[in-house]
């Protein structure tokens, strides 16, 4: 049984690139092979900023959109946010959805494909990672940025990588394939 996937597109403001990138992602996981990838959109789960009267850790969620969050999330092996970077930070938007849930996210390895200007949204992954730390996933060294991503995206709003982009998402799906695999044991126990 092929390991699960889950892209979740990070952004939810209107005119985001995220879910172009998004679905060019998914459509090279699925050709890759290596896991059974699940496209997330985040903007579809309408989350308030966190309002659940108790700890993440409790799982005694009380309200419709965090259960359903946490059933979206609960059965993937690995993850990739696919985030913007805003003023430098990842997206309030997934601070807030991470910050959701804990259980789900524990022993399991992310990584990212980050978009933006000329960093490739870099600098958004790194501001992230300490909350992924105490959420007890496994942040991966290789990620997919892209650099000035507008000028992948067609007027159709079809992204389109170069081969330095495909090289990196290779790479991130041989990482994490190895990664959710060896985290597996610790997921079950």
């Amino acid at each position: 049984m092929a390991l699960k996937l889950n892209i979740i597109i990070a952004s939810t403001r209107p005119g985001r690139g995220g879910p172009a990138v998004a679905k060019w992602f998914n459509e090279f996981a699925k050709q890759d092979g290596k896991f059974d990838p699940v496209l997330i959109d985040l903007a579809d789960f309408k989350l308030p900023v966190y309002d659940e009267p108790n700890h993440p850790r409790m799982k005694k969620y009380e309200h419709l959109h965090t259960k359903k969050w946490s059933e979206a999330i609960e059965p993937a092996d690995a993850y990739i946010f696919v985030m913007p970077e805003y003023d430098y930070n990842a997206p309030p938007s997934l601070i807030n959805a991470l910050v959701y849930l804990w259980n789900e996210w524990n022993y399991k390895p992310v990584s990212f494909v980050s978009y933006g200007g000329v960093s490739g949204g870099l600098r958004a992954t790194e501001s992230v990672k300490g909350l992924i730390s105490a959420l007890r996933m496994v942040s991966l060294a290789e990620s997919v940025p892209i650099p000035s991503y507008q000028q992948f995206i067609n007027d159709d709003g079809v992204f389109t990588p170069n081969e330095l982009i495909t090289t990196s998402a290779s790479t991130v799906l041989t990482e994490l394939a190895k990664w959710a695999g060896a985290l597996k044991p610790l997921r079950a126990s």
